[in-house]
This record gives structure tokens, C-alpha cells and sequence, in this order.
């Protein structure tokens, strides 16, 4: 245990700067995951784009042409709900585990200030 005010600075230094790098490293790997699910969230959407395109150029009649319509857009209302739900809980994660490493350390702090 370090026994000087040097040494406990120090000590603190080191801490508070392993503390950053962790939670900096946390959120370049987050970033990295959200970027990806959102490059695939793109990618389905032009996929499920040109499906719907493609369905509602085969149809035959007024009737159906509605039909099919109203159930793409229902379909495609529930989707944007489900991807949104996850983007949104991606990013909490990410955001979490970024702060993380920083947030035990200010405790860290604060349990050692209050002695």
C-alpha cells in the first residue's frame, strides 16, 4: 500500500488512466458493433425494399394491390419497432460498458476519500 502522498498520486494517476483506456477501448468496440448493425439494418431494408417492389408489381387487381400494401406496411411498421428496440439496447450497452471502467474508479476514489 503506497505510503507517501507521491506514491498514492501516482498510483491514482495510473488508475484513473487504466480506468480511460479501458472504457475507451469499450467504446471503439461498441461504435464497431453499432456501425455494423446499422450497416445491416441498410442492407435488409434494400433487400425487403425490393421484395415489396417486386410483390406489388406481380399483383393483379386494385383489390389485392391494397391488400398486399396494408400488409407491407403493417410488416413493415412491426420491423422498424423490433430494429429500433434493438439499436436502441445495442447502444445502452454500449454507452454502459464504455462508462463502466470510469464510474468503478470514481467509486474507487470516493471509498478511499471517505477513510
Amino acid at each position: 500500500m503506497p505510503t507517501t502522498a507521491i506514491e498514492q498520486v501516482t498510483t491514482a494517476t495510473k488508475a484513473n488512466a487504466d480506468a480511460l483506456i479501458k472504457g475507451g477501448n469499450a467504446a471503439i468496440s461498441g461504435f464497431q458493433q453499432l456501425a455494423k448493425a446499422y450497416q445491416d439494418l441498410a442492407t435488409k431494408n434494400a433487400e425487403k425494399l425490393t421484395a415489396s417492389i417486386q410483390a406489388l408489381a406481380s399483383v393483379k387487381s386494385p383489390t389485392e394491390f391494397v391488400e398486399l400494401q396494408q400488409k407491407l406496411i403493417k410488416e413493415g411498421v412491426e420491423a422498424a419497432i423490433a430494429e429500433s428496440k434493438k439499436i436502441a439496447d445495442l447502444t445502452t450497452s454500449v454507452f454502459t460498458a464504455a462508462f463502466e471502467p470510469v464510474k468503478q474508479q470514481v467509486e474507487a476514489i470516493q471509498k478511499i476519500a471517505k477513510k
